[in-house]
């Protein structure tokens, strides 16, 4: 699906804030219905998990770039992958010692001391090349075109993935990134654990008659920016797996994000809001968030019912999504229930 010009400018965005602030995690517990305030930051070391069994590389392979063109891959001696979902992806399959750079929102500990080659989909093709990769893997979003031409134009092979959107592409995306590194076997089982984890949580999810509906909001308080997610934003298969309506999509939003009114809240009246780690943190946390025009007079306002979910993580959907969807029930139905 090709992102809107709102979302390539709030992924820059959160780019910028995640420069800006680190990785740093929040804390704190998560009560259950009608309580005060909840946050889903967890407290554990920001580490992916890779596979038990070494992945070994079958190669050359030639596979199908999401751009319509045809890559052969000779090496993954030095793997560069430009955005921070694509850096999880190729660390959980067991290859993690091959990454040589990563993307600025590649935040987890294993790729925080690589060199920053990418800022939100915007490559520098000079970094890239500089690295001497074997091979590169892009986003369908990836940018500006041209960098992506210098680096093919070197000799590099470059393949394409196409963006993940809802838990229906977390598979896809491992089987792509597994195919073009020539670990087929690896991306299988990857596939496998993943989906049983996430199959998991959601069996967990507690039966309601009513279901808590849920507005996204993209806050930035340091770039002023405020926006309420609709049925594009990326949030609305987490929010619906986890029992949740997504109020925005509900109430008629269908793009990807609008700015916050009072009028747009007030037509999602949301029972909670969901909010990254570190947007909430920008706008003073609660206390600051309640005070965004129309936030306090909805439900979730009123209640003080706000769910975090860090930002490196939230929107990946891939090896971790099954956390991402864990924290989220925890903090709408709470721990244990």
């Amino acid at each position: 699906m090709r992102r809107t010009r709102l979302a390539g400018a709030l992924t820059a965005v959160l780019a910028l804030a995640l420069g800006a602030t680190g990785c740093g995690d929040g804390g704190g517990s998560a009560p259950g219905p009608g309580s005060g305030a909840s946050t889903g930051a967890s407290t554990a070391p920001d580490r992916v998990e890779p596979l038990a069994a070494p992945a070994v590389p079958r190669l050359p392979v030639t596979v199908a770039s999401a751009d319509g063109r045809r890559t052969t891959v000779t090496s993954t001696e030095r793997i560069v992958p430009l955005s921070g979902s694509l850096n999880e992806i190729v660390f959980t399959l067991g290859l993690g010692g091959q990454v040589v750079a990563r993307d600025i929102t590649a935040t987890f500990e294993q790729a925080e001391k690589l060199p920053v080659v990418t800022r939100a989909h915007d490559v520098s093709a000079e970094s890239v090349l500089s690295l001497k990769p074997t091979v590169v893997i892009a986003e369908g979003t990836t940018g500006p075109a041209e960098a992506i031409a210098q680096i093919r134009d070197a000799g590099i092979p470059l393949v394409v993935v196409k963006p993940a959107t809802s838990l229906a592409d977390v598979g896809t995306r491992i089987d792509a990134v597994a195919a073009a590194l020539g670990v087929p076997d690896s991306g299988a089982a990857l596939r496998e654990r993943t989906q049983e984890r996430i199959d998991a949580v959601r069996k967990g999810i507690p039966a309601r008659e009513e279901k808590p509906r849920v507005a996204f909001l993209y806050v930035r308080g340091s770039a002023a920016v405020y926006l309420l997610g609709g049925a594009e934003s990326g949030a609305s298969s987490l929010l619906e797996a986890a029992g949740a309506i997504d109020a925005g999509k509900e109430s008629g939003l269908t793009k990807d994000f609008t700015p916050i009114t009072s009028e747009a809240l007030a037509q999602a009246a949301p029972d909670a809001i969901l909010v990254m780690s570190k947007g909430l943190d920008s706008v003073g946390g609660i206390d600051g968030l309640v005070k965004v025009p129309g936030v306090a007079q909805t439900p979730a306002g009123a209640d003080r019912r706000v769910v975090t979910v860090d930002d490196g993580v939230l929107l990946n959907y891939g090896p971790r999504t099954d956390q991402v969807l864990k924290s989220l029930v925890g903090q709408l139905y709470g721990e244990g229930k």
